[in-house]
């Protein structure tokens, strides 16, 4: 299952650079569930065309329910995960206020101690947390104590979608590539298919993570290449015992 990352704003972080690292973040799980689509389709079609002696009806039967299935176990996986990461957060800046509300002095002290251990002196923290406070309690104790931003919680939906499609996506070439070419082929070229679709996610993922590409993609596409050779072996294996 792909997972969306969070970022949130400090004061001294302007906004231009948090929304690119939300984009980033945005960009890696939708790589990665285009990875897993890719892996778990190909794996998938490339079992059944060992097992069928490559059927198509099997081999599309099998590639679509893959897909449909992939997606919507990663629709909903990530819905869950967003929705409760998300109401989490949520009872944080409830409580957050509360606190605000009921506790202001021990809210400043805290506030204080936080801009303290930043670095600041105990003179100068009383007066940054003053200062801030004064223009936004809420807002300056969200940002320092929970680093969350309150008005930009992820939707869970809008994560499931997104999920879902990029599953979607990568599950469409292997599909592609298997049932196009004549029987003789369709397994070189699915292979082929699936180690340039590898490459290039794998490419991307080390890109917006930062890593080595060349070890990031080497590794993408080794996984990928012994999936899909277990599973055939596994095909073939049933086939010649009629199972």
């Amino acid at each position: 299952m792909a997972i969306v990352y969070h970022t949130h704003h400090t004061h001294n972080e302007p906004h231009s650079a948090t929304d690119a690292g939300s984009r980033l973040n945005w960009l890696r799980a939708a790589v990665l569930g285009a990875n897993d689509g890719i892996v778990s389709v190909a794996s998938i079609v490339v079992g059944v065309a060992g097992a069928s002696n490559n059927s198509p009806s099997f081999i599309f039967t099998a590639g679509v329910a893959g897909l449909v299935a992939g997606a919507l176990s990663m629709a909903a996986g990530e819905y869950v995960s967003v929705s409760t990461q998300s109401d989490t957060e949520k009872a944080l800046l409830a409580k957050e206020r509360w606190e605000l509300e009921n506790l202001p002095d021990e809210e400043l002290s805290e506030l204080t101690s936080i801009y303290e251990k930043k670095g600041l002196t105990k003179a100068t923290a009383r007066t940054v947390a003053l200062e801030l406070t004064a223009h936004d309690a809420f807002a300056a104790h969200v940002d320092a104590e929970l680093h969350i931003n309150p008005d930009d919680l992820t939707n869970p939906w809008y994560a499931a979608i997104a999920s879902a499609l990029s599953f979607f996506v990568g599950a469409i070439i292997p599909l592609i590539a298997i049932l196009l070419p004549p029987a003789p082929l369709r397994i070189p070229i699915t292979f082929v298919s699936v180690v340039v679709a590898l490459a290039i996610t794998g490419s991307l993922s080390a890109y917006v993570g930062g890593s080595k590409k060349m070890k990031a993609t080497i590794r993408v596409i080794i996984g990928g290449a012994i999936a899909m050779a277990i599973t055939y072996t596994i095909g073939k294996i049933f086939r010649v015992a009629g199972i």
